[in-house]
Protein backbone atom coordinates (compact mmCIF):
# COMPACT_ATOMS: atom_id res chain seq x y z
CA UNK A 1 0.00 0.00 0.00
CA UNK A 2 1.42 3.58 -0.76
CA UNK A 3 0.10 5.94 1.35
CA UNK A 4 1.26 9.44 2.95
CA UNK A 5 4.19 9.23 5.29
CA UNK A 6 3.77 10.36 8.80
CA UNK A 7 5.85 11.13 12.05
CA UNK A 8 5.56 7.80 13.31
CA UNK A 9 6.97 6.56 10.10
CA UNK A 10 10.39 8.70 10.27
CA UNK A 11 12.41 5.97 12.04
CA UNK A 12 11.08 3.27 9.67
CA UNK A 13 12.50 5.85 7.16
CA UNK A 14 15.52 5.99 8.62
CA UNK A 15 16.09 2.59 8.77
CA UNK A 16 14.93 2.03 4.94
CA UNK A 17 17.88 4.64 4.25
CA UNK A 18 20.53 3.64 5.97
CA UNK A 19 20.22 -0.42 4.36
CA UNK A 20 20.79 1.10 0.59
CA UNK A 21 24.25 3.13 2.08
CA UNK A 22 23.61 5.74 -0.33
CA UNK A 23 23.26 9.04 1.81
CA UNK A 24 22.75 9.48 5.63
CA UNK A 25 20.09 8.63 7.14
CA UNK A 26 20.20 11.93 9.37
CA UNK A 27 19.23 14.08 6.38
CA UNK A 28 15.63 13.09 6.70
CA UNK A 29 15.13 14.83 9.61
CA UNK A 30 15.78 18.53 8.12
CA UNK A 31 13.91 17.38 4.62
CA UNK A 32 10.52 16.17 5.70
CA UNK A 33 10.31 18.56 8.68
CA UNK A 34 7.93 21.07 6.33
CA UNK A 35 5.57 18.47 5.52
CA UNK A 36 6.27 15.92 8.50
CA UNK A 37 5.17 19.26 10.29
CA UNK A 38 2.32 20.57 8.59
CA UNK A 39 3.83 23.74 7.20
CA UNK A 40 4.54 22.77 3.60
CA UNK A 41 1.39 21.89 1.54
CA UNK A 42 3.18 21.32 -1.83
CA UNK A 43 5.94 18.87 -1.01
CA UNK A 44 4.95 14.91 -0.79
CA UNK A 45 6.55 12.19 1.26
CA UNK A 46 4.77 8.78 0.10
CA UNK A 47 5.78 5.42 1.84
CA UNK A 48 5.41 1.97 0.50
CA UNK A 49 3.91 -0.29 3.77
CA UNK A 50 4.24 -4.20 2.46
CA UNK A 51 4.48 -5.38 6.44
CA UNK A 52 6.80 -3.01 7.02
CA UNK A 53 7.93 0.22 5.53
CA UNK A 54 10.16 -1.22 2.22
CA UNK A 55 10.43 1.92 -0.07
CA UNK A 56 9.95 5.67 0.19
CA UNK A 57 9.61 8.96 -2.03
CA UNK A 58 10.09 12.54 -1.94
CA UNK A 59 8.47 15.20 -4.71
CA UNK A 60 8.10 18.39 -4.75
CA UNK A 61 7.18 21.22 -7.40
CA UNK A 62 9.52 23.26 -9.15
CA UNK A 63 9.43 27.03 -8.08
CA UNK A 64 8.58 29.32 -10.26
CA UNK A 65 7.21 26.89 -13.27
CA UNK A 66 3.73 25.71 -14.45
CA UNK A 67 3.66 21.98 -13.74
CA UNK A 68 6.86 20.75 -13.47
CA UNK A 69 7.95 18.92 -10.55
CA UNK A 70 11.00 17.16 -8.97
CA UNK A 71 11.41 13.51 -7.75
CA UNK A 72 13.86 14.45 -4.66
CA UNK A 73 14.01 11.07 -3.25
CA UNK A 74 13.15 7.44 -3.94
CA UNK A 75 14.77 4.64 -2.13
CA UNK A 76 13.71 0.46 -1.26
CA UNK A 77 15.07 -0.95 1.65
CA UNK A 78 18.03 -3.16 0.34
CA UNK A 79 16.27 -6.32 0.80
CA UNK A 80 13.47 -5.58 -1.22
CA UNK A 81 15.89 -4.24 -3.78
CA UNK A 82 14.77 -5.48 -7.51
CA UNK A 83 11.50 -6.79 -7.02
CA UNK A 84 9.55 -3.96 -8.39
CA UNK A 85 8.83 -1.90 -5.45
CA UNK A 86 11.17 1.27 -7.21
CA UNK A 87 9.14 1.06 -10.30
CA UNK A 88 5.80 1.34 -8.59
CA UNK A 89 6.69 3.88 -6.87
CA UNK A 90 7.69 6.32 -9.45
CA UNK A 91 4.31 5.36 -11.53
CA UNK A 92 2.80 6.32 -8.42
CA UNK A 93 4.42 9.62 -8.75
CA UNK A 94 3.85 9.82 -12.44
CA UNK A 95 -0.02 9.05 -12.03
CA UNK A 96 -0.54 11.36 -9.33
CA UNK A 97 1.44 14.76 -10.71
CA UNK A 98 -0.25 13.53 -14.39
CA UNK A 99 -4.06 13.10 -12.91
CA UNK A 100 -2.81 16.43 -10.99
CA UNK A 101 -2.74 17.84 -14.85
CA UNK A 102 1.28 18.45 -14.18
CA UNK A 103 3.09 18.25 -17.16
CA UNK A 104 7.18 17.11 -16.52
CA UNK A 105 9.17 15.06 -13.84
CA UNK A 106 12.91 15.71 -13.07
CA UNK A 107 15.24 13.31 -11.55
CA UNK A 108 18.46 14.78 -10.21
CA UNK A 109 21.14 11.82 -9.20
CA UNK A 110 24.85 11.49 -9.25
CA UNK A 111 27.46 10.54 -11.70
CA UNK A 112 29.90 8.41 -9.38
CA UNK A 113 29.88 4.67 -10.33
CA UNK A 114 28.06 4.36 -6.94
CA UNK A 115 24.78 5.38 -8.58
CA UNK A 116 25.33 3.58 -11.72
CA UNK A 117 21.93 1.09 -11.23
CA UNK A 118 20.68 4.25 -9.95
CA UNK A 119 20.48 6.14 -13.24
CA UNK A 120 19.83 3.16 -15.39
CA UNK A 121 16.84 2.72 -13.09
CA UNK A 122 15.18 6.02 -14.88
CA UNK A 123 16.18 4.70 -18.03
CA UNK A 124 14.28 1.08 -17.31
CA UNK A 125 11.39 3.46 -16.64
CA UNK A 126 11.52 5.25 -19.83
CA UNK A 127 13.31 9.06 -18.73
CA UNK A 128 15.45 10.65 -20.77
CA UNK A 129 18.92 11.84 -19.77
CA UNK A 130 18.57 15.39 -19.82
CA UNK A 131 21.81 17.03 -18.90
CA UNK A 132 24.86 16.58 -16.93
CA UNK A 133 26.80 19.75 -14.52
CA UNK A 134 30.22 18.99 -13.98
CA UNK A 135 31.41 18.59 -10.36
CA UNK A 136 28.33 19.95 -8.89
CA UNK A 137 27.97 17.75 -5.67
CA UNK A 138 31.64 18.47 -5.24
CA UNK A 139 35.13 17.96 -7.05
CA UNK A 140 34.53 15.28 -9.18
CA UNK A 141 30.62 14.66 -8.36
CA UNK A 142 28.96 15.53 -11.53
CA UNK A 143 24.59 16.07 -11.32
CA UNK A 144 22.71 14.05 -13.48
CA UNK A 145 19.32 15.30 -14.79
CA UNK A 146 16.50 12.90 -16.17
CA UNK A 147 13.54 14.45 -17.43
CA UNK A 148 10.22 12.66 -18.60
CA UNK A 149 6.44 14.09 -19.51
CA UNK A 150 3.41 13.27 -17.87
Amino acid sequence: MIREMTKEDLPAAKELIDSTGLFPSELLDGMADGVLGGESKTERWHVLEDEKLVGIVYFAPERMTEGTWNLYLIAVHAERQGQGIGSKLIKHVESTLAAEGNRILLVETSGNPDFELTRQFYLNNNYTLEARIREFYTTCEDKIVFWKKL
